[in-house]
């Protein structure tokens, strides 16, 4: 990839656009040169609800990060999320047909192809077709098999589906804005590449993206993503629960929140106290800080349960030896770690972006997460269409030639 070339992420979430530009310096090293952010108003849990309001903060968001950079962006690689994405594990199996039953590319591809052969409902397309393992004559395991012996290939796969609807309209807003998409991919799986490390992805690990309007679930499982899902719950809703419990606007409820809000009571001095402004005329008054953890720890703790009983329920909360990792602004809340490890029993940390040089203050953030991931993903993931687990490189799932073929056989 030449080094004039620059891949930009870009994540529109539910109540802030993150443009993250990365390209290339003269060592052929990937650097992070300009990030932007921009308030979002567009969307809801998640999904498109007003083009308008979300191409204006996808230009806000994209024009702050040439300005840091000094570059014009022209064709991004934009993330997903709402609670219409799906994750299916799926099998496929075929005989092998090279030349002395060694394993080919073109069996890989066949493998891949027999095991993403699912039924799926009109409205819904494969976004990504993500290879867990092979085996090969009944041995497992197998992370590539190409050039190995066998007679009967099979494929394991995670294959992560979505709304067609809801793609269009997210290519709708930035193709408007005037930016290409080169490609839609899933948000959690972006943030992962940003913040977990190959290790933590062997041993087992649940990473959970903590947005304004959607929390999103993705749990590794020996260096592969075994399952997917989007809750339709996020920070905002801490937010409104404070503004109704302690009356006060929802600009007042979010400063309060960053500020002084905890989620995790034993790190709570209890004589402390929290000034909450009025509102109208009237006085601002105080309660205690212990009061106001309270109304946060119960929200937090009922996200954490929603995302316990679901990996519970699939088996996999048992095999989590690299922990849970808490990503995007919500991790910021403090005790948000503390708190995931009371209610998983497993270590817990807060997931920041890994250095990639340039503006190291600027994206070392949770809330960037998915925003350099994307940029990795731009980076790695389509340098070559690599079908090899543990490489960080997924087969793409031909989501915009789908969406292309949408548009023409409805409209």
């Amino acid at each position: 990839m030449s080094t004039d070339n620059i891949i930009v992420g870009l994540d529109i979430g539910t109540t802030k656009t993150c443009a993250v530009i990365g390209e290339y310096n003269e060592n052929n090293e990937l650097e992070i040169t300009g990030v932007g952010i921009s308030l979002s108003q567009g969307l809801r849990r998640g999904v498109v609800i007003n083009i308008e309001a979300t191409l204006r903060a996808v230009v806000e968001a994209i024009e702050a990060a040439e300005m840091m950079s000094g570059k014009e962006v022209q064709g991004v690689f934009t993330g997903i999320a709402g609670g219409h994405i799906d994750g299916i594990n799926s099998r496929g199996v075929v005989a092998v047909t090279g030349k002395g039953r060694e394993i080919t590319k073109e069996d890989i591809e066949r493998v891949i192809d027999a095991a993403k052969a699912i039924v799926i409902p009109m409205d819904r397309e494969v976004f990504h077709v993500i290879p867990q393992e092979f085996i090969v004559d009944e041995q497992g395991g197998i992370k590539n098999p190409l050039d190995m012996i066998g007679i009967r290939l099979e494929a394991e796969v995670h294959i992560i589906t979505g709304s067609v609807t809801s793609a269009q309209n997210l290519v709708k807003c930035v193709n408007r804005a005037g930016f290409r998409v080169n490609d839609i991919v899933l948000e959690s799986l972006a943030a992962s590449m940003a913040v977990l490390s190959r290790d933590e992805m062997e041993l087992g690990v649940l990473l959970i993206d903590l947005g304004g309007g959607t929390t999103d679930v993705l749990v590794h499982l020996d260096g592969a993503p075994y399952h997917t899902n989007v809750i339709s719950i996020g920070g905002g809703q801490v937010t409104s629960d404070l503004s109704i419990l302690l009356k006060t606007p929802i600009s007042s409820a979010e400063k309060i929140k960053r500020e002084a809000g905890c989620c995790y009571l034993p790190l709570v001095d209890k004589e402390e106290e929290v000034i909450i402004p009025g509102v109208g005329g009237w006085p601002s008054a105080s309660i205690p800080r212990v009061e106001l953890c309270k109304i946060i720890e119960s929200r937090m703790a009922e996200m954490y349960r929603m995302v316990r009983d679901q990996i519970e329920k699939k088996g996999y909360l048992n095999h989590l030896g690299g922990g849970v990792v808490l990503t995007g602004g919500g991790a910021l809340l403090k005790g948000a770690a503390e708190l995931a490890r009371e209610i998983f029993g497993v270590p817990a940390r807060v997931g920041y972006p890994k250095k990639l040089g340039g503006l190291v203050e600027e994206y070392r953030n949770p809330v960037f997460a998915t925003g350099v991931g994307l940029v990795l993903y731009g980076a790695e993931g389509f340098e070559s269409e690599s079908l090899e687990i543990g490489t960080g490189k997924y087969k793409r799932g031909g989501v915009l030639d789908k969406l292309k073929e949408w548009m023409k056989e409805f409209f």
